[in-house]
């Protein structure tokens, strides 16, 4: 399969899943719409939206995490290539009462088709994996990006690709061939694991922390913090369990712990 396959393959993956999403537990959009927040603790006690105001939430899905940030004051858009997943996210939205700018696009065609820039540039929570070019996702970012404006990124941290589906195995490679890993997965997803679906291969990529930061830095941007987290939103591996409080999930006790969440700041000039 080529470049252009790839992607056509992905977005089929996310366009079939993106109903089935907005109806998942996994989501909660009826505690959503009720006014409960999709965000992580973390995610509302490290970063202050200050006096921002413009924002832009990159590969945005079905806008569980734009509509959460919107609440917050914030004039918000949400990105994404898959059509059908951005109109349960306007759906969504609406159900809110929340008005929100939707796009349609090839997230590195963003400053073009968007042909304006912001305060804050958020995205994460498993959308660089589907990205084949991490230098030039960070140029998009930058060109998106007000001078002052900030870079918000929170996502699963790369180490967390290398655990198997056994217990505590290691199944891929952590550093990158810059190739896809190709997978014909089986039916449903994450979050909807029962569902009956056609659309299954997939093809994603590993970026390793380095790879991630140092495309940050090329782009021209300040990373002024980075954090990472013992513990990670889905079971990416059966070692893994619920915390003692339901939340998350997280190795063990007794066993040694990883990073498996990152979340990062950067500031343009």
């Amino acid at each position: 399969m080529n470049r252009d396959q790839l992607f056509a393959a992905n977005r089929n993956w996310w366009d079939e899943r993106g109903p089935l999403h907005a109806t998942s537990p996994f989501y909660g959009i009826d505690r959503l719409i009720a006014g409960a927040t999709s965000l992580d603790d973390f995610e509302l006690a490290e970063f202050d939206i200050g006096s921002a105001r413009s924002f832009v939430h990159l590969q945005c899905h079905i806008g569980t995490d734009t509509i959460s940030w919107a609440r917050r004051g914030l004039e918000a858009t949400g990105l994404d290539f898959s059509v059908a997943s951005l109109e349960q996210a306007k759906n969504i939205g609406n159900r809110c009462g929340i008005e929100i700018r939707w796009v349609a696009s090839d997230l590195y065609e963003a400053p073009e088709t968007l042909a304006k820039t912001y305060d804050i540039v958020y995205t994460g929570k498993g959308a660089l994996n589907w990205l084949d070019d991490i230098e030039r996702w960070a140029w998009v970012v930058a060109k998106l990006l007000n001078s002052g404006g900030r870079l918000y990124l929170v996502e699963f941290h790369p180490i967390s690709w290398i655990l198997g589906d056994e217990e505590w195995a290691i199944k891929n490679d952590y550093f990158t061939t810059g190739d896809p890993y190709i997978e014909h997965d089986p039916e449903g997803s994450y979050a909807v694991p029962e569902a009956t679906t056609s659309a299954n291969t997939t093809a994603e990529w590993q970026h390793t922390l380095a790879d991630i930061v140092s495309a940050i830095a090329g782009a021209g941007l300040t990373i002024r913090w980075l954090h990472e987290f013992p513990f990670t939103e889905f079971q990416q591996s059966p070692v893994l369990r619920k915390s003692a409080d339901g939340r998350v999930y997280e190795l063990p006790p007794g066993m040694p712990r990883l990073p498996l969440m990152f979340s990062l700041c950067a500031t343009k000039p």
